[in-house]
C-alpha cells in the first residue's frame, strides 16, 4: 500500500512539576528550603529523510507523544528533561494544521528539521518562591501541560519530470526504458495505484521522473484516485504527456490529451502552466500515419511552440531523442522551489496578558496566559499559597481591575477552577 497523505496526533512532553521539600541535616534546626525544579518536556521534532518514499509507517499508528520532563527533587536537584521525538517523513512532505488546514512547514529538502510542539517547562521548586516575607513557601509550581494537535502529513513528490497521461498510454513502460525504475507493468484497463519515480542519466546530466498516476475523466473532482496523486505534479518543471497515439484502446488520442490537460487545469495550483512536451507512443501500432499528423495539426494550432516526440516505448524507438528534448528544456528552466506560505505556528497564550469576562451565571472571570502560569503555582488548601497567589492579583491590578468594572464582597471571581470573593 502506497500513503501519500494522512491524519496524526502529536502531544509534546508535558513539564515536570516543582518539588516542595526543606532541607534537613543532624543538628541544623528549621533548614530552609531546597525543591528543585521540574525537568522539561521533550518536543515533537519533524526531520525530512530521503530513504522514506511513502507515509506507510503512519497508516497503523497515530498518536506520537514526546517524553513528560521529571519532577524535581530534593537538595535543589532539577527534574531529567524528556526526550524530544523525532519523527520521520519523507522528503517533500507538507505538515498541516488539520483544523486550519494552514501549512506548518514544507520539508522540501533532506536533513531539514523542524520543532512543530515544545515541551512545556518545567515547575519551580519552592526554593523559587523564597523571599525576605516568606522564608518557608510550603509550595512549589506544577509543570506546564502540553496539548495534544492533529496535524495532516501530505507528501508532494519531488521530482523535475512528471508523466501524465490517461491510463494504459504506456507511462510506465516508458519510465521503465529511460530510468531504474521497475514499475509493474501489464496491460491494465485500469490506472497504477502508487507514483513510481526513477532516476534518469543522459550524457553528464541526471534528472528525477515520477509516473503520476490516476488521471481519469473527472479526477480533479474525486473520480478515481488522481485527485490524490495530482498533488506530485506540483512539484515538477516539467511534464511529459503521454498519449496513445495509435488508439488501440478505442479512445480518439486528442480527446485524451484533452481530458487530461482539463484535470490539470482544475486541480490548479499552476500545474497546467507547466511546460509540457507531448509522447506520442504506441507509434509501433500506428497503421495510418495521416492520424499523427492530424493530431499535431490540432495541438500545433493550440500552441505552436509545444515540442511533440514520436516513440515507441515498447520497442525502444526513438527514446533518445526524447532525452535529448527533456534534457536540453529543462536545462532552460528555473530549479525546483517549495511552497510559498505564512508559516503556521502553535503558539502557546502570552504569559504577561490577561483580561475579564462576564460569564453567563454573572461571575467576572479572569483568563489569559498569564493566568495560566500563575494557577500553576496555587495550593487552595495551603494558606502561604493562596495569599501568594492573592499578592500576584493585587500587584498585577488584576483586583483594582474587578471592582472598577463593578465586583464587590458578594461577586463570585472565577479564575480556572477556583471561585472566590473578594475581601478588603
Amino acid at each position: 500500500m502506497y500513503l501519500d497523505r494522512v491524519k496524526i496526533y502529536i502531544k509534546a512532553g508535558d513539564g515536570g512539576n516543582g518539588k516542595t521539600s526543606f532541607h534537613t541535616e543532624k543538628y541544623v534546626d528549621k533548614g530552609g528550603p531546597d525543591g528543585g525544579d521540574g525537568g522539561k518536556g521533550g518536543s515533537v521534532v519533524f526531520v525530512a529523510d530521503k530513504s522514506i518514499d511513502s507515509l506507510i509507517d503512519f497508516r497503523f499508528q497515530k498518536h506520537f507523544r514526546a517524553e513528560n520532563g521529571s519532577n524535581g527533587g530534593s537538595s535543589n536537584k532539577t527534574g531529567k528533561s524528556g526526550e524530544d521525538l523525532i519523527i520521520k517523513v519523507p522528503t517533500g512532505t507538507v505538515i498541516r494544521d488539520s483544523e486550519t488546514n494552514a501549512i506548518i512547514a514544507d520539508l522540501f529538502e533532506d536533513g531539514t528539521q523542524i520543532v512543530v510542539l515544545k515541551g512545556g517547562e518545567g515547575g519551580l521548586g519552592n526554593a523559587r518562591f523564597k523571599s525576605s516575607t516568606r522564608q518557608r513557601p510550603t509550595f512549589s509550581q506544577t509543570g506546564q501541560l502540553c496539548e495534544e494537535k492533529q496535524v495532516i502529513l501530505e507528501l508532494k513528490t519531488i521530482a523535475d519530470v512528471g508523466l501524465v497521461g490517461l491510463p494504459n498510454v504506456g507511462k510506465s513502460t516508458i519510465l521503465s526504458m529511460l530510468t531504474n525504475a521497475k514499475p509493474k507493468i501489464a496491460n491494465y484497463h485500469f490506472t497504477t495505484l502508487t507514483p513510481n519515480i526513477g532516476v534518469c542519466k543522459f550524457g553528464d546530466t541526471s534528472f528525477v521522473i515520477a509516473d503520476i498516476p490516476g488521471l481519469i475523466e473527472g479526477a480533479s473532482e474525486g473520480v478515481g484516485l488522481g485527485h490524490y496523486f495530482l498533488r506530485h505534479v506540483e512539484r515538477t518543471r516539467l511534464l511529459l504527456h503521454v498519449v496513445d497515439i495509435s488508439g488501440s484502446e478505442d479512445r480518439d488520442p486528442f480527446n485524451d490529451y484533452e481530458i487530461v490537460n482539463s484535470e490539470l487545469k482544475k486541480h490548479g495550483e499552476g500545474v497546467e502552466k507547466l511546460p509540457q512536451i507531448i509522447v506520442l507512443n504506441k507509434m509501433d501500432l500506428v497503421q495510418d500515419k495521416s492520424k499523427v499528423d492530424d493530431f499535431i495539426k490540432k495541438v500545433k494550432k493550440q500552441n505552436k511552440d509545444v515540442k511533440i516526440v514520436e516513440v515507441s516505448a515498447v520497442s525502444n524507438d526513438n527514446l533518445d531523442e526524447l532525452l535529448k528534448v527533456t534534457t536540453d528544456l529543462l536545462k532552460t528552466l528555473p530549479p525546483k522551489q517549495k511552497l510559498e506560505y505564512e508559516p503556521f505556528e502553535y503558539k502557546r497564550p502570552d504569559p504577561t496578558r490577561w483580561k475579564i469576562i462576564r460569564t453567563d451565571d454573572g461571575a467576572f472571570e479572569v483568563v489569559g496566559g498569564f493566568i495560566d502560569e500563575l494557577v500553576r503555582g496555587v495550593v487552595l488548601d495551603d494558606f502561604q499559597s493562596f495569599s501568594y497567589f492573592q499578592k500576584v492579583l493585587k500587584d498585577k491590578g488584576i483586583i483594582k481591575e474587578l471592582k472598577k468594572m463593578g465586583a464587590d464582597e458578594n461577586s463570585t471571581i472565577r479564575i480556572k477552577d477556583i471561585d472566590f470573593e473578594l475581601k478588603d
